[in-house]
């Protein structure tokens, strides 16, 4: 696979995201055995660049990622979160929490858990509107001149968030929704930042401003998560093959009216992915990874034959005219909360 560069070390173009083996995208394909595997062929795979979080399964989804990574620790840049604790597991209810006693107390936590001594990347998850975002960040500065942590990063932040926390410590990575239906982080209108489960971007709200752009100008990588749209890009999920429990069913993209109209985009994508014998969750990872070098995103998958497919989508290049059309797409049907 090819590489790009994360605060100096090679990794893999295409990271992992684990999160949807613990939490979120229903229980019923669900199998630690098997997502253990996965997790330990993504290396094979030269996906090293593996992402998960404390709230993720409350916890048990960083139990799971240490678990795959013993004896191999040493081949993955492992990222983890702090900042948001779950309120309600069944309803998947969060609230930030960014005190400096928790974050400092989450990542001795989470260390355990990933059975390591050192993360490699440490994210607060979404800053607490209730603790000034120089405390929380301050802690996390202090667990890296502890030996704790290596670099930290901030998940869902606007550009001014990002220049004041990048004044107390430098920022390594700023992970946000980026895809072809969600581009609110390169500036673009109509979304708001730090939401989560429960909250809903169509109330209104600030947006985020270019933060694709910031990273490039201040050295940081830009991690998209959901690069393929929750798997709608893919063409392959509807809702009715979605679990009672999939938050997706919930989600306003994901409902009938809205997702007729967002088949137009998958059209488009189909269309694109023929024309190079390739997939459509290649076509859309590949899209991100055009954005720029700096660019490195993390497809979830619990599935082998997904893996390889994300995985595939480094060595895809889109020409201009794939771009543009790519680009022009139709705005999608629903908020993405």
């Amino acid at each position: 696979m090819r590489t790009r560069t994360f605060a100096g070390t090679p990794v893999g173009a295409v990271g992992l995201g684990c999160m949807g083996m613990s939490w979120a995208y229903g229980a019923s394909e669900r199998d630690d055995e098997a997502s253990v595997a996965l997790i330990r062929e993504a290396l094979d795979l030269g996906v090293t660049f593996l992402d998960t979080a404390q709230v993720y399964g409350v916890g048990h989804n960083e139990t799971l990622v240490g678990r795959a990574l013993r004896g191999r620790r040493d081949e993955a840049v492992l990222a983890t979160k702090t900042g948001l604790v779950v309120e309600d597991v069944e309803k998947m209810r969060m609230a930030t929490r960014g005190t400096p006693e928790y974050v400092k107390r989450s990542a001795e936590e989470s260390l355990r858990r990933l059975e390591t001594d050192v993360i490699d990347l440490y994210y607060l998850h979404r800053v607490d509107p209730a603790v000034p975002l120089a405390e929380s960040w301050g802690a996390m500065a202090e667990l890296v001149a502890e030996g704790k942590v290596r670099h930290l990063g901030l998940s869902e932040v606007t550009v001014a968030q990002a220049e004041e926390a990048h004044r107390v410590h430098p920022v390594a990575a700023i992970q946000s929704e980026l895809s072809l239906w969600t581009r609110d982080a390169m500036g673009a209108p109509g979304g708001i930042v730090g939401a989560f489960s429960g909250g809903d971007p169509a109330a209104g709200g600030e947006g985020p401003g270019d933060v694709v752009g910031w990273c490039a100008a201040h050295g940081a990588a830009f991690v998209p998560f959901s690069p393929l749209g929750r798997g709608f890009l893919t063409g392959t999920v509807t809702t009715a093959d979605l679990d009672d429990d999939d938050f997706r069913r919930r989600n306003p993209r994901f409902q009938d009216e809205a997702v007729q109209q967002n088949m137009r985009i998958v059209d488009v994508v189909r269309r694109v992915a023929e024309r190079h014998g390739a997939t459509p969750a290649q076509v859309a990872i590949a899209w991100t990874l055009a954005r720029g070098e700096h660019v490195i995103p993390i497809p979830g998958t619990k599935k082998q034959r997904y893996l390889r497919d994300n995985a595939g989508a480094a060595d895809l290049d889109l020409t201009e005219q794939d771009l543009a059309e790519l680009d022009d797409i139709p705005a999608p049907a629903g908020s993405r909360y």
